[in-house]
């Protein structure tokens, strides 16, 4: 689906940190200022002030590991795992010619990815923070921050945007053309599959501006509270 995509140190932080990089763990292959390639824009990013939020949050530990760990595979980002949190998007690019029960079945997929993911995370936050003093509140910041932007940055913007995009499409072209309603379908379906790579760093940053504006100004007050 993509190669199709896996997944935001503060305000100014870059937003290039490949999907599931949490609680120090440094990321590989990150593409720092510089435009990466097709393949990589296709896998989502979390942002480095994701990290910075859940491995600085209360006392204790930092969370950083050494470099051996640094190299643990995240299977919900350095593998094809990754790939079932953009299952939606195909799935409504595909509404046109599929039965719409696939298309939930693809949010199904989606969802249970966006879960999945929170759950690691959470027991990832666990792991590193051991029994440290606010460690409760550290995993919970993991889970909640990892599913609310997981939820809408991969699953519901992405959705409504490849949604509408392609209803538009197949709208104009039944206006604008005379081809065949197959031709018209297969067309739809290929303007929504090309437009994923261009939508995902606009609602990474959208999701990221909205979380930092809304839900983490309640975990920066936790923490000044501690």
């Amino acid at each position: 689906m993509r190669e199709l995509r896996a997944m935001r140190a503060p305000a100014t932080g870059d937003a290039n940190l490949g999907r599931g990089a949490f609680l120090g763990i440094t990321p590989v292959g990150c593409c720092g200022k510089d435009r990466a390639p097709f393949t990589t824009l296709l896998v989502r990013r979390i942002p480095s002030r994701v990290v910075h939020l859940w491995t600085s949050y209360g006392d204790g530990v930092e969370g950083s590991m050494g470099p051996s760990e640094e190299k643990t595979v995240d299977i919900y980002r350095d593998t094809w795992v990754r790939f079932l949190g953009y299952a939606n998007e195909v799935g409504e690019a595909f509404r046109a010619l599929v039965p719409v029960s696939f298309v939930w079945g693809s949010y199904a997929v989606a969802t249970a990815y966006v879960t999945a993911d929170a759950v690691d995370k959470g027991k990832k936050a666990a792991v590193a923070h051991g029994d440290n003093p606010g460690k409760t509140t550290r995993v919970a910041v993991a889970v909640v921050d990892t599913f609310v932007w997981q939820a809408l940055a991969s699953v519901i913007i992405p959705g409504f945007t490849i949604n509408r995009v392609c209803a538009a499409s197949l709208y104009l072209l039944g206006k604008s053309t005379k081809w065949p309603l197959p031709v018209r379908k297969w067309t739809t379906t290929a303007i929504g599959l090309s437009t994923i790579p261009f939508i995902i760093t606009p609602i990474d940053r959208s999701v990221d501006f909205l979380l930092d504006s809304s839900l983490r100004k309640v975990y920066n007050d936790g923490k000044k509270h501690e």
